[in-house]
């Protein structure tokens, strides 16, 4: 894994983050809160708890390990999630675009929200804040369709290729 390969799906990452966020937008707030008995109760708490995985990963590689996650329903609508969102992918894109190779395996020793010391290659913890993404959008589609609405426009990483290649 090179720091360009980490810089390609940190760019994909964000590209489907939002149009995960742009279907979510077009749901009602009743919607967008009803507990549809998923991993992550509803679209706003899966979101949530999306965004909290990779505040929590970025913090470990900045020396802070959190103790739980960040309250969900602190985020009213798609909009105060998106916001928060930008800022943290303003973050991870300056440190991600400050790797070299010896940091894209940069051992971080860090303690998990148990309180577990354990540690992480950077490169393989960044490919899992994209994967742990991945896994959260597919659940979202689905939570949409279940909510009737329509699911965001095509978030598979060769869409994403596709897109870029044109």
């Amino acid at each position: 894994m090179t720091p360009a390969d980490l810089q390609t799906l940190l760019d994909y990452h964000y590209w489907a983050r939002d149009r995960a966020l742009d279907a979510a937008a077009l749901l009602t707030p009743e919607q967008f809160t009803k507990d549809l008995g998923s991993s992550f109760k509803s679209v706003r708490d899966t979101l949530a708890h999306t965004y909290s995985a990779e505040w929590a990963w970025y913090s470990r590689w900045h020396g802070t390990s959190p103790t739980a996650m960040l309250p969900y329903d602190q985020f009213s609508d798609v909009a105060s999630l998106r916001t928060v969102w930008r800022d943290l992918e303003a973050k991870m894109r300056a440190f991600v675009g400050g790797l070299d190779d010896a940091g894209v395996s940069r051992v971080y020793e860090f303690k998990m929200l148990s309180g577990q010391a354990t540690s992480g290659i950077l490169g393989q913890m960044l490919q899992h804040v994209v994967n742990h993404a991945t896994y959260h959008r597919g659940q979202i589609t689905t939570m949409l369709r279940q909510l009737g609405a329509q699911p965001g426009k095509s978030m598979d990483l060769i869409a994403y290729y596709r897109e870029q290649s044109r």
